[in-house]
């Protein structure tokens, strides 16, 4: 499993506008090339009047699927400019399409390269891009003469002190990037010389938006 990455979680649009041509980008997350592929139906339909639907997707831990179309337009001057947006970020689980509507005017090869990359690149904004991180979750159970220390270690180390419940003992709910797990572990057992009871939580992917831990769905 990847230990971080990026992508989006919320569908985005922008649009631009080049020698009276309109450039809609319409952002979407995906999971599989299904979903992919029935987005890029959807935005079809939906700008059925339009010049041309240009796409580009990438899905996967390593970006195994990789797929583009220019849709009519010049070879190579359309669907890879998108694609290499994503490329360029290693944007993963995302997908674009990009809408012309053609305003009269040609833009000539590199035109529309710029045209269909900065377009895309707007859209990305507009949904914008999170860092999604792999969290181990870990629940330490203190008294309460403990657990001033232990919460000192949990925010000096930087980690996430999710919730705090208190009982006839104290219970710190942390989160903790994957890589630092063994060291997080390693330090609450050496700082209380081994009186917590720490439990472990299956492993998750998140991001923090406003302020609020959004769980990813693999």
């Amino acid at each position: 499993m990847l230990e971080q990455y990026k992508t989006v979680i919320k569908q985005g649009q922008a649009e631009i506008v080049e020698k009276k041509s309109r450039f809609i980008a319409t952002i979407r997350p995906v999971k599989t090339e299904q979903q992919a592929r029935e987005f890029i139906e959807e935005m079809k339909k939906k700008y059925w009047d339009a010049t041309h639907n240009v796409f580009a997707y990438q899905i996967g831990e390593r970006n195994e699927i990789q797929r583009f179309s220019d849709d009519g337009e010049p070879q190579g001057t359309a669907g890879m400019p998108v694609l290499d947006v994503l490329q360029r970020e290693d944007i993963k689980n995302t997908a674009i399409v990009v809408t012309r509507y053609f305003g009269g005017t040609l833009l000539g090869t590199g035109g529309l390269v710029r045209a269909y990359g900065k377009s895309a690149k707007e859209g990305l904004f507009s949904a914008g891009i999170c860092n999604v991180v792999l969290y181990r979750k870990f629940c330490v159970t203190i008294s309460y003469t403990d657990s001033g220390k232990v919460q000192y270690e949990i925010l000096q180390n930087g980690y996430e002190l999710y919730d705090t419940i208190y009982t006839e003992n104290v219970s710190y709910i942390v989160l903790v990037k994957f890589e630092q797990g063994d060291a997080f572990l390693k330090k609450i057992i050496d700082v209380t010389a081994n009186r917590a009871v720490i439990t472990e939580e299956p492993s998750f992917y998140g991001t923090w938006i406003d302020n609020k831990m959004e769980i990813i769905e693999n």
